[in-house]
C-alpha cells in the first residue's frame, strides 16, 4: 500500500462539488499512545479503530523492538501482547522516524526504573524540546543525563508529586500521566493539555486498573499503584479531528453536501464556530457532521491556541481556506516558530500569502491555479491536497510518504466523494 519516498504523487484536478459520505478514521494521536502505553502492564490488548497509517507500522517496530510484540487483525483491530520481556531501550534507527516514540518514555521509567532513549524525530517544524517532560520526571524522583543525543533516564521507584506545567503541552502531560500511574503516592498535573487524545489515554489507563481524577479538565490527579497491579485491556481510538477537519476544509472549498461519520463536534467546537462564521453550515448530531457549503467562503481572522482553542494542526486547512475566501485574513501561529514553511507552496498555486514571524496575512483570490507542489509534513500535505480541489488545472503533490503517516486512504476517501484525485507511481 505504502512506498519508499518520492515513489509516488497525488494528481488532483477540479471537478466540482463533493457529494456523499465519509467515514473519520481514530487519531493518530491517539492511536500511537495507546500502544506505547502497552509497556505499563503485561498481557494481551485489543485496540479497535487504529487508522491504516505509516506511524502506527513504525510504533509497532518501536514497541517490538523493547518488547513488545503487536499484528494488525485487519479492519483497524490491532492485537498488542506484552509478555514482561521488555529492554528499556529506544533505539535511534526508529525513534528517528516518530516524534510520537518520546512516549514510551514515561512507562518505562514508571514501570521499569530506567530507560534509554534517542532524542526523537517526525515532522521538521522548528524545535519542540522535551525539557518539560524531563523536569516533571525530576521532580518525581528521577536522574536523567543526556549523552550523544540520548536520554539516559532512571529511578528507583517514582514519587508523587505536585507538577505544574509551563505550558500544557501534549507530550508532557501524557508521559507524566504514564509515568505517574506507577509511582508511590498521589501525582497533581496542574495546566495538564486537554486535548480529546489526553482524555482517550487517561480512559485507556483508567480501564487497566489505574486511578484518576480530573479527565478532561488542566488539572489530572493520578493515585499511583503498585507495579505488577494494572492489568491488559481492550480499547477504542476517538476519531480524528484533524481527518475530520480536512474534509471538512474540501467541501469548504469545493461546495457541496457531505456526512462525516465517527465525526465529534464536542472535539472541534472553536473550530466549527469558526467555520461558521465564515460561511459553512455544519449540522452536528451524535457522532456524525453534516456539512453544506454553496458560494464563496468569508474570510476571517484565526489565531492558534492550546486545547480547545484552534489546534495548530488545522492551520494549514484554515490558511488553505482563507486563500480562496472572500476578504483578508489574518492568521497568527502561537504555538510552533517555523510552521508556515508550507506557505510558498501554496504561493505556487496563486494563493496571495504573505508571512512574517508568527503572522501570515491571506488575501483570497476567486481560485486556485494548478501546479507542482511539495508536502513539507503531515498536516501541510493533507492542505496542499485540499488546495489541489480548489485549483482550476491539474495539482500534482510530491512528498506523499509524509501524508501517508497521518491519514488513512485520504486520495479513496475523496475520491469517494466525487473528487477527481488519484495516486501515481514515478
Amino acid at each position: 500500500m505504502h512506498s519508499g519516498p518520492d515513489s509516488e504523487r497525488i494528481v488532483i484536478r477540479r471537478a466540482g462539488p463533493l457529494v456523499g459520505e465519509v467515514t473519520v478514521p481514530g487519531a493518530k494521536n491517539s492511536a500511537l499512545k495507546l500502544m506505547a502505553a502497552t509497556l505499563l502492564a503485561e498481557g494481551t490488548y485489543e485496540l479497535s479503530n487504529v487508522p491504516d497509517i505509516v506511524d502506527v507500522g513504525i510504533m509497532a517496530d518501536l514497541l517490538a523492538a523493547i518488547g513488545v510484540q503487536s499484528q494488525s487483525l485487519g479492519g483497524g483491530c490491532w492485537r498488542l501482547v506484552n509478555g514482561g520481556q521488555v529492554d528499556p531501550f529506544a533505539p535511534y534507527e526508529l525513534v528517528e522516524r516518530i516524534r510520537a516514540s518520546i512516549n514510551v518514555l514515561g512507562p518505562l521509567l514508571g514501570r521499569y526504573g530506567r530507560v534509554e532513549l534517542s532524542l526523537p524525530g517526525g515532522d521538521d517544524f522548528g524545535s519542540r524540546p522535551i525539557d518539560i517532560h524531563l523536569r516533571g520526571l525530576e521532580q518525581m524522583g528521577a536522574v536523567y543525563e543526556l549523552r550523544h543525543g540520548v536520554v539516559h533516564a532512571r529511578a528507583e521507584r517514582l514519587h508523587g508529586a505536585e507538577l505544574t506545567l509551563d505550558y500544557p503541552s501534549v507530550g508532557a502531560t501524557e508521559n507524566l500521566l504514564t509515568a505517574a500511574v506507577h509511582a508511590k503516592g498521589t501525582t497533581v498535573i496542574d495546566n495538564a493539555a486537554r486535548e480529546p487524545e489526553i482524555a482517550d489515554l487517561c480512559a485507556f489507563l483508567v480501564g487497566m486498573g489505574a486511578e484518576i481524577e480530573g479527565i478532561g479538565s488542566s488539572r489530572l490527579v493520578v493515585h499511583g499503584c503498585e507495579p505488577g497491579s494494572l492489568r491488559a485491556t481492550d480499547h477504542r481510538v476517538v476519531p480524528d479531528r484533524i481527518q475530520a477537519a480536512t474534509y471538512l476544509a474540501a467541501v469548504a472549498v469545493c461546495g457541496g453536501e457531505v456526512t462525516l461519520r465517527e465525526a465529534r463536534a464536542e472535539h472541534m467546537e472553536m473550530l466549527l464556530r469558526r467555520l461558521r462564521e465564515m460561511g459553512l453550515t455544519v449540522n452536528a448530531s451524535a457522532d456524525t457532521l453534516a456539512v453544506f457549503a454553496d458560494g464563496r467562503l468569508r474570510s476571517i481572522d484565526v489565531a492558534t491556541l492550546p486545547y480547545p482553542g484552534i489546534a495548530t494542526d488545522y492551520k494549514p486547512l484554515v490558511v488553505t481556506m482563507l486563500a480562496v475566501a472572500d476578504g483578508v485574513g489574518i492568521v497568527t501561529e502561537n504555538l510552533y516558530p517555523g510552521r508556515f514553511r508550507y506557505v510558498e507552496e501554496l504561493q505556487r498555486l496563486g494563493a496571495d500569502i504573505h508571512s512574517a514571524g508568527h503572522h501570515a496575512v491571506v488575501r483570497g483570490v476567486p481560485h486556485l491555479s494548478g501546479a507542482p507542489v511539495r508536502a513539507p509534513d503531515i498536516r501541510a500535505g493533507a492542505a496542499l491536497v485540499v488546495a489541489g480541489l480548489a485549483a482550476v488545472g491539474t495539482t500534482t503533490v510530491a512528498g506523499v510518504h509524509h501524508i501517508d503517516r497521518g491519514y488513512d486512504d485520504l486520495v479513496g476517501r475523496l475520491a469517494a466523494l466525487g473528487a477527481d484525485i488519484s495516486r501515481v507511481a514515478v
